[in-house]
């Protein structure tokens, strides 16, 4: 497959006049646009600038409101309640982040809950941020219905990320970032997007059968969950989380992302310093004791390298800042199309 390798500032440039198009300010704009290349920098390109478009157009449709404004409802010590007032869930989210580990910093520990957001991005971006302020975090949100309870064929759940994040000392951080379907939804646009194929098993069609074709799951059908039943025991408890326990829409009743409605998503942010029972030092000393004792464990015929959750993402980073975002051809025509009718400088990501 053909593919176009853009330098990441001039992508992250090319987001952000995007977004400033759209209406957003200076700061919203370079927010999102450093979320979405960030996840194609550790190769989570179905979360990546392939979302613009999406994103743009439900801002310019009223979908989601301008601005980057939340309320807080209820705003303890250890605690807050935030109404996203249906502002763009990486706006709403990063709030919420910088929220729950300044209340960590101050008072051991913090959690905040979120109603009325969107679809926030990558996970893994908001357990960064808690890691660089030496703090753990465990991170979870729902989505619009795309999978079924285990056994079922009606949509009911999302594909329900989690995401933990544990800072090392000497040797890199942890970071878990995964959906608890067998693959998150956005990949399954991406394929389409590329017109590939997607893997058996990965989701069912609307007459719940198996597929391979990724429009058929769009076209009404859905995604499964990982490890069958014990994936949906998790999707039940990050489902109550995210929304039960926030006050934000559940289940069959969270408005889509192509929706023209508003999607009311909920998320729960858990943040803790890593200092809370021991010292710092004493802690990543732990860490790094562990991550090196895990990477020289006997490994199995056929494996060179036992990686660590998040480390392959890391590589990717490191590898996609020196060479540049790879994009597929029909991703990259279809971002300068949309480019040029918003009027931003397709000339940032033109050879």
């Amino acid at each position: 497959m053909t593919k176009q390798t853009i330098a990441y500032e001039r992508l992250e440039k090319f987001t952000e006049d995007v977004f400033l198009k759209v209406g957003l300010d200076k700061n919203s704009a370079w927010q999102i646009a450093n979320h979405l290349v960030s996840a194609n920098l550790r190769g989570v390109d179905s979360h990546g600038v392939t979302r613009i478009p999406l994103y743009a157009e439900r801002l310019l449709n009223k979908n989601i409101s301008m601005g980057s404004e939340v309320e807080l409802l209820n705003d303890a010590p250890s605690y807050t309640w935030v109404d996203g007032k249906n502002k763009h869930g990486i706006l709403v989210a990063q709030q919420s982040v910088e929220l729950a580990v300044k209340k960590a910093k101050e008072n051991g520990i913090a959690v905040v809950g979120v109603k009325n957001s969107n679809h926030f991005g990558m996970l893994a971006y908001y357990g960064k941020y808690a890691i660089q302020h030496d703090c753990i975090a465990v991170i979870t949100s729902n989505a619009s219905p795309s999978m079924p309870p285990w056994g079922g064929k009606e949509r009911f759940f999302g594909t329900s990320p989690i995401c933990y994040a544990i800072p090392g000392g000497e040797e890199s951080c942890i970071i878990g970032d995964m959906a608890t379907s067998v693959v998150a939804r956005g990949k399954i646009r991406l394929a389409a997007a590329n017109n590939e194929k997607i893997p058996s098993g990965w989701a069912i069609n609307k007459e719940g059968k198996s597929t391979v074709n990724p429009d058929e799951v769009l076209d009404g059908g859905m995604v499964l969950p990982m490890a069958g039943p014990k994936g949906y025991s998790l999707v039940v408890f990050i489902e109550t989380l995210s929304s039960i326990l926030t006050g934000a829409a559940f289940g069959p009743y969270v408005g889509g992302i192509t929706d023209p409605k508003e999607q009311n998503i909920g998320h729960f942010f858990l943040v803790m310093r890593a200092d809370i029972f021991q010292s710092l030092n004493n802690f990543k000393a732990s860490m790094d004791q562990m991550i090196r004792e895990i990477k020289n464990v006997e490994k199995m015929e056929g494996i060179e390298e036992i990686f660590l959750p998040g480390e392959l993402e890391m590589k990717m980073e490191e590898k996609r800042k020196k060479e540049g975002v790879p994009l597929s051809e029909e991703v990259y025509n279809h971002l300068i199309q949309f480019g040029e009718k918003m009027k931003a400088n397709t000339e940032l990501i033109r050879k």
